[in-house]
Order: C-alpha cells, then sequence, then structure tokens
C-alpha cells in the first residue's frame, strides 16, 4: 500500500527539499525530537555547497534519520551543468557499487530459505567453476589504452571458491590486473544475459589462492552471486528484486534501467578533471545498467528516499512498512565483521561483512562513525551507513566521485548528534 504523500515541514530544511516524494521514511516535527541539532545539521548543507562552489560536484541529494525518522533532507546544485535543471528530492541516481548490498540482502534471504549456504562453491549453482586457476604474476604490464597486458602463468587453486568468498572480496574473481586482462577478450555482448556470460568468467585465473587476502571486485567478479540468486530463487534477478524488496519496501524508483519516463529526473555524471568536470556519455555512464544483463556489482538506479527505505530496514533488524525481509539476526550476522581489517588489502580500522564495509575500530582508523556501523559507497559518488549504536541511518547522493566527501558528511553527520 503506497505511503501518503509528506511535506518536509521545519525549518531546518532548506527550501529546496520541500517538495513531494512518492514515499519517505516519518518526518520528525523537528530534529532536537530525534536528539539533532537543527542548527547543526545545516553543516551538511554547508560542506555540499563548498563542493559545489569549488567546482568538484554540480550537486548532491542528502538524508538522515534517526530513530526511524527523518530529520534532515536537503537538494542542493543542479542536475546538470548544461540544462541547469536543480536538484530535486526525486532525482534519480546511478548506485553503482550501492548495488552490491541489495545483493547481498537477497543473498541473506536465499541463505534464510535453506537454499544457499556461505559455505557453497560457486560450481553447486555454476558447474564452470569447478576447477579455477590462480594466477602467478610475472610482470605487471603497462597501463592505459595499448598497454602491453600482464604476465603470469596459472596453478590449480587449492580448492573450490565459496559463496561466501564472493560476498566478502576474498575471491580474487576478475578483481586484479590478471582477470581484467583475461576477462577483457570475454565481455558480454548487448543482447547476453546473467546467464549467457557468467560460466565465461570461470575461464579467468584468480588473483590469489581464494580466501588468501582481500581485493575488491567491482562488476564482473561479483556478478555471479545475481546468477546465483536466480537459479536459487528460479526467477530472474530483476523480478526478484522487484517482488522481494523493492515493492514490499515502496522502492518504486529503484530498477536495473531508468524508464522513459525517468529520465528527465536522471543526474548527469561528471568527472573532476583538473581543467574543471567533464561530463560523461549518457550510455557510457549507464554501462553497468540493463534491460536484460541484472548486474550484481553494479547497475542500479535510485533515489535517496528509496534508498533510505533500504537502509531503514537494515536498521530495523530486517523489517519496514510490516515487512519482514529479514531477521535480525540475519542482519546483524550480515554486518558483522567476516574479514578484519588485520586482513591484507583492508583499510585501517574497517572490517568487511557480507558485502558492507563494517566499523571494527574507528579510532584505529580516524573514522568518526560508530563501531559497528555499516554501509558502501559507489564509484559516482553515493554513499550511505547504518549506525546501530546511534540509530542513525544516513545517505549521500551525488554522481561525482570525490574520494573526501564521504568521510565529510560522517562528520558532520556525527557533529549534530547532541543526545
Amino acid at each position: 500500500m503506497r505511503r501518503l504523500l509528506r511535506l518536509l515541514p521545519f525549518a531546518a530544511l532548506p527550501c529546496a527539499t520541500l517538495v513531494l516524494t512518492a514515499a519517505s521514511l516519518p518526518t520528525s516535527p523537528k530534529p532536537e525530537d530525534v536528539g539533532l541539532s537543527a542548527e547543526r545539521l545545516q553543516r551538511i548543507h554547508q560542506m555540499i555547497q563548498r563542493h559545489i562552489d569549488a567546482g568538484d560536484i554540480t550537486g548532491a541529494v542528502t538524508l538522515v534519520a534517526r530513530k526511524g525518522q527523518i530529520a534532515w533532507v536537503d537538494a542542493a546544485g543542479v542536475m546538470d551543468l548544461e540544462t541547469k535543471a536543480p536538484m530535486k528530492r526525486d532525482s534519480l541516481f546511478r548506485m553503482a557499487s550501492m548495488t552490491k548490498p541489495v545483493i547481498g540482502t537477497a543473498m541473506m534471504m536465499m541463505l534464510e530459505e535453506g537454499k544457499v549456504s556461505l559455505s557453497d562453491p560457486v560450481s553447486k549453482f555454476i558447474p564452470e567453476f569447478k576447477n579455477m586457476k590462480v594466477g602467478i604474476l610475472q610482470s605487471p604490464g603497462g597501463r592505459g589504452a595499448g598497454a602491453a597486458p600482464p604476465k603470469y602463468y596459472t596453478v590449480p587453486a587449492d580448492r573450490e571458491l565459496t559463496v561466501k568468498e564472493l560476498l566478502t572480496h576474498t575471491s580474487g574473481l576478475v578483481a586484479g590486473p590478471m582477470g581484467q586482462a583475461a576477462v577483457a577478450p570475454l565481455r558480454r555482448k548487448p543482447e547476453e544475459t546473467l546467464a549467457d556470460f557468467i560460466p565465461r568468467l570461470a575461464q579467468t585465473p584468480l588473483e590469489f589462492q581464494p580466501g588468501a587476502r582481500w581485493m575488491y571486485s567491482a562488476s564482473d567478479g561479483f556478478d555471479p552471486l545475481g546468477r546465483i540468486i536466480e537459479i536459487a530463487s528460479g526467477k530472474p534477478l530483476n523480478v526478484f528484486l522487484k517482488e522481494r524488496i523493492f515493492d514490499p519496501l515502496d522502492m518504486s524508483d529503484t530498477s536495473h534501467y531508468p524508464t522513459d519516463a525517468q529520465m528527465s529526473r536522471l543526474v548527469s555524471v561528471y568527472q573532476k578533471r583538473p581543467d574543471g568536470l567533464t561530463k560523461t556519455p549518457l550510455a557510457q555512464s549507464l554501462s553497468m545498467s540493463s534491460k536484460v544483463y541484472f548486474a550484481s556489482g553494479g547497475g542500479l538506479i535510485s533515489t535517496v528516499d528509496d534508498y533510505s527505505h533500504f537502509a531503514q530496514m537494515l536498521a530495523n533488524g530486517g523489517e519496514l512498512y510490516g515487512h519482514r525481509l529479514l531477521s535480525p539476526r540475519t542482519v546483524k550476522y550480515m554486518a558483522s565483521v567476516h574479514i578484519p581489517y588485520t586482513l591484507p588489502g583492508r583499510a585501517p580500522g574497517e572490517g568487511f561483512g557480507l558485502t558492507v564495509r563494517v566499523i571494527q575500530d574507528a579510532v584505529a582508523g580516524g573514522i568518526r562513525i560508530s563501531d559497528g556501523s555499516f554501509g558502501w559507497s559507489g564509484a559516482y559518488g553515493t554513499h550511505f551507513w547504518v549506525d546501530p549504536k546511534e540509530e542513525i541511518v544516513a545517505v549521500m547522493m551525488c554522481q561525482t566521485a570525490i574520494r573526501s566527501m564521504s568521510n565529510e558528511f560522517e562528520n558532520a553527520v556525527m557533529q549534530a548528534i547532541v543526545k
């Protein structure tokens, strides 16, 4: 059942945010009611505006909820430098790798139903993964177009690749130069589906023995999880996500490809270069999205409200709007430290769970959010986290990757907590 349309009534919210949304979380009458300072929350907008003024980004939408109620939402800047269309609360963003926690949730649903086990070998679902090879690098090769590829030889994997290793980025599948070079000639065709393409990935070498280290599998190396969900559920991934996650959570603007009607709300992607912002062509910026290939490593588009529903469901222990997707115990398991930050490849203080970064030691990592907080980011500048200790859900949407902004957003939110 559709949620009632809401306006955000309190003064802490800039005028740009006072727009109707199809559905949103409940709104706190004032931020102080949930222990946040209205005055200090303005520093989120100030931080975003500094980056707009510096020419780092064209604009952004930010949302902060505490104890299940929205305390801040703000749309600043423009969606496109040429059209000057203003950024709006319902602007659509490419989620890129913020697709991964959604896939992680879908896999946890399969786990709860007994259809998948984390210890299952990938070959149980995709037989081509039965006898994987591990690359031994001899020469790293060059960089850039036309550069020589890396030189390597292969040895048999010590054991089979597991579902958990895909979820935790300890698989080594298409995660480094050897796998990326090997996958290039196997590149999928526009009409191919997960079922067509994923078996071919078994021809690529792993970067290391399964589980030996952490190395991020940005796209292709994560996509087998989507195919496993299809096989285990008996449904195409896009259908499963819509029926089991997006519809129950009232995420009507979230999908793998924008409709014609949504295109006008799609924010343009830019790259920051020494001479300013350079617009990425639409086809290139939608390269991970497809009407037939439902990528797991990236590809979803969404709005700040839609994604806040997903994040709040996790914050609530797996339930929102009367629909329970996961048990609280499963959410806690998903957001536990499965890969400690001491494993080679991880950042100081940041462990890794099942598709999410987990703050293991905030002090060691110089991180402002609480130990036990979890979330992830996207390559185009999106970022979210759930802080169970402070009951915070925070989402930032922009479409230019500025590395410092995630930490600055976290700081701006945390300094606004006053009780």
